[in-house]
């Protein structure tokens, strides 16, 4: 068995293909390595995993191509006959679809329809992609449940991300592919991207700056640590998406389908305060933060929380690393990483 992983040496990628070399699965990565931020990072985390590969005795290779190149991405899929793709290359960041929508159309969109083109000439068993929980948009129908629509996007990003489970549907019932999307909420912990709050938050606390608190810190998140997140993918990449039985077509659930497709919340189930995350960040560094309060960003959503009921029915796990200690690894990487 060999797993084709895009975005392989993004902050999920690079922690899943680290597990699936560890456990022994050939991984064939396809990563772009674009400057959206720190290529260097990026470097880094393959020098990781280049050395995990070398140490467990298991294949790894990267390809460095954009999805949106139709004739690279089937090349990979000629060349090295994956049997199982796991999709998380993608545009990613609400604040920047803002600014460069164009991005996510041609990453997000285009890019994911030759992954599914390419799955459905080649034979794939099949295909996890990423979600977001984005797509939830304007719901403020808390915690919240595959069983609910998600029919009101609040930005560009949270829209693409809709749209690939649509075309992923598509795919399950017209090719019969085996495909599962997966509802990020709020990834967090080491090796993380830097425009994301924890990272920015870390590096302004210990260069001496004020940090930026959007809604003037009335904000909740759904906090999920990455290994969480990894262990997730590994149960369900090994459990595909199959038919339900069940499904009604007179009264349709957005949560399942005739078709073997299905989508899962990966969440902690344990909203946090943004004050409260702020304040592990603090104690983990042993500085108080200078906050500076700002209003609500565009494209934003004051609270997220997920039921991940239909995740523990499906693969027997529930996402649970505790915020405090999740943030004190995050920082003792960083410092570890930076020297400082």
């Amino acid at each position: 068995m060999t797993v084709l992983v895009t975005g392989a040496v993004g902050f999920i990628g690079y922690h899943l293909s680290t597990r699936l070399l560890e456990r022994g699965t050939p991984v064939v990565g396809l990563d772009n390595l674009n400057p959206y931020y720190d290529p260097a990072l990026k470097r880094s985390r393959l020098e990781q995993l280049e050395t995990t590969a070398t140490r467990t005795g298991t294949s790894f290779q990267l390809i460095e191509a954009n999805l949106e190149n139709q004739q690279a991405v089937n090349a990979a899929f000629v060349e090295h006959n994956p049997t199982q793709v796991v999709n998380l290359a993608a545009q990613a960041g609400v604040r920047y679809s803002i600014e460069n929508p164009a991005a996510y159309i041609q990453a997000n969109l285009v890019g994911f329809g030759h992954i599914l083109e390419s799955c459905r000439h080649h034979g794939i068993e099949h295909l996890v992609y990423a979600s977001s929980s984005s797509v939830y948009g304007g719901n403020a129908n808390l915690p919240f449940s595959e069983h609910q629509s998600v029919d009101h996007p609040v930005s560009l990003y949270a829209a693409s991300k809709k749209a690939n489970e649509l075309m992923a549907h598509t795919y399950s019932h017209l090719y019969g592919l085996a495909a599962t999307g997966l509802r990020f909420f709020t990834v967090y912990g080491p090796w993380g991207r830097p425009d994301m709050a924890l990272f920015m938050f870390t590096k302004a606390m210990l260069e001496g700056r004020p940090i930026q608190v959007f809604n003037n810190g009335q904000m909740v998140r759904d906090f999920t640590y990455v290994d969480d997140i990894v262990d997730s993918l590994i149960r369900v990449l090994d459990k595909p998406a199959a038919p339900d039985p069940a499904f009604d077509p007179a009264n349709p659930d957005p949560a399942t389908s005739w078709a073997p497709h299905r989508v899962f919340n990966i969440g902690n189930s344990n909203p946090t305060p943004l004050m409260d995350y702020i304040e592990a960040i603090e104690n983990a560094l042993g500085i108080i933060a200078e906050k500076q309060f700002l209003p609500m960003q565009p494209g934003d959503v004051p609270a997220t929380a997920a039921d991940t009921s239909a995740l523990e029915a499906w693969t027997g796990f529930k996402p649970n690393t505790p915020v405090a200690e999740g943030v004190a690894r995050f920082v003792a990487w960083y410092q570890d990483f930076y020297g400082v």
